[in-house]
This record gives C-alpha cells, structure tokens and sequence, in this order.
C-alpha cells in the first residue's frame, strides 16, 4: 500500500476568479517541517498570527480547478466556508495518527491493529 501523499477535495462554494469561472476541485499535498516553520518569518503572520492558515494553504494546495497557480490572494478571497474546510482538511491529512502494527489474532486468525507509542517504550 503506497503512502498517500495528496489529496482531493471539492470545496462547498468553491472560488470565482476575475473572469467568473468558478473553481471548485482541488489537491492538497501533506505539509512538511518548511511549510509549518517558514511563515513563521513572514512579517503578515508576525503582524495578524491569524494569517498563518492563509499561508499554510497557499503552500499545500498543490491545485485548484484550472488555475495556474494557488497563492496567498487566492486564499483570501475563498468565501469564509470553504477557508473552514480547507482548514478541517489540513488538520485531518497533517494530523500525527498513531502508528499501527498489523498482524494476525493467533486464536481467530482475524487481522488486528494494535497502536504502538514510541514513547512509553521501554
């Protein structure tokens, strides 16, 4: 099984552009250590922390309909909705689930996961 990581998205109103076509389909990679940090510097996020997101977004949505690039204007002028799902959905791609081992119930012979904590290892 591959590693998933991106993923698509259909926005619920979706974005018009300057000549009127709306753009509703979408992909957003998973972010990486940069793409968290980096913003960090930028002086709109140290000026309103709550521009964080709009960079955030700007940097893993890797697609919207046809337009040719996604930057940070673009993200500010989604309607309020579709900034919360995207919201939603980076915290759901990006969140650190626990890893799994897989294997097989040596009584039932089913497939069982069992969580494993690297931390209280020991």
């Amino acid at each position: 099984m591959a590693f998933q990581t991106e993923y698509d998205f259909t926005l619920p109103r979706g974005y018009r552009d300057m000549d009127g076509n709306l753009h509703r389909e979408g992909k957003m990679r998973l972010a990486n250590a940069a793409d968290e940090i980096l913003p960090l510097k930028d002086q709109r996020v140290q000026q309103n922390p709550a521009y964080l997101s709009i960079i955030l977004l700007s940097r893993v949505i890797t697609k919207l309909g046809d337009l040719p690039a996604v930057d940070t204007r673009t993200i500010e002028n989604l309607y309020t909705m579709d900034l919360a799902y995207l919201q939603e959905l980076y915290e759901q791609i990006n969140a650190s689930d626990m890893p799994v081992f897989r294997g097989t119930c040596p009584h039932c012979n089913k497939p069982v996961e069992i969580p494993v904590n690297f931390m209280s290892a020991g």
